[in-house]
């Protein structure tokens, strides 16, 4: 059995979100039908995490598996040209049997992106934000979520899971020609978790509130007591390391 790693980009504009569901198109469901086709067998394919509707990729990790071997050049030329344009198979690699997209990965980083200037170009890729922005503020505020912490107020509460720890390793903001950018990168995201940090963030900086206030929110584990989430456009799964 062939084990193939797939690295992924996506405009998720058009999509609810990576994963299949029912009544939905997703990216995962293009992908898989479109390899159901070249191999003309069902498939599996794993993703290294879910990204929500209208979030974007540079770099999502997928893997199939396949019981015939796989002349790599070709079949990812050809995966591409039955792809719809706003998804794209930038690299493709066999990899150990064993390889597992989403349990093998260690840390994960996204990019949310936010730009000043109203453009047509920038529209559905980054959010408009027409307040001030103080960077030096905004990674003074980013510490506080450095590390492992419980990110319950971060996370959508009607989200079952067994565990709302997670561990930042980083977090920090930059400005590149016309955009600001928060890059951050954790072992794992609970569901919407990027999204409200990041306007928490962004109000925080605005009222000039100091690292107390986000550690009263951390305290208090109700997603309530954090700001609103910004919205999914701005937001780039960037990179999975294994």
């Amino acid at each position: 059995m062939k084990n193939y790693k797939l690295t992924i980009q996506y405009d998720g504009t058009n999509y609810a979100g990576w994963q299949i569901q029912k009544n939905c198109i997703t990216v995962q469901q293009k992908i898989t039908e479109a390899l159901e086709i070249l191999t003309k067998t069902k498939v599996n394919l794993i993703g290294s995490g879910r990204t929500d509707s209208g979030v974007h990729s540079i770099g999502q990790v997928a893997n199939f598996r396949s019981e015939t071997e796989i002349d790599i050049y070709r079949f990812k030329h050809s995966l591409n040209s039955i792809l719809p344009f706003d998804i794209s198979i930038s690299r493709m690699e066999e990899v150990d049997e064993n390889f597992h997209a989403r349990f093998d990965a260690i840390k994960r980083s996204y990019l949310y992106l936010i730009t000043q200037q109203k453009s047509p170009f920038y529209k559905n890729y980054s959010y408009f934000y027409h307040k001030k922005i103080d960077l030096d503020k905004l990674n003074i505020l980013s510490k506080v979520f450095l590390g492992e912490r419980d990110f319950s107020a971060f996370s959508k509460k009607n989200e079952e899971i067994d565990s709302r720890i997670c561990t930042i390793y980083n977090a920090f903001w930059r400005k590149r020609g016309e955009l600001n950018y928060f890059h951050i990168q954790a072992d794992r995201y609970l569901r919407g978790m990027v999204r409200a940090i990041t306007g928490t963030l962004l109000r925080a900086q605005e009222q000039n509130f100091s690292e107390s206030l986000i550690e009263n929110i951390f305290k208090s584990k109700i997603r309530a007591e954090a700001y609103d989430s910004v919205p999914a456009h701005g937001l780039y799964l960037f990179k999975v390391e294994y």
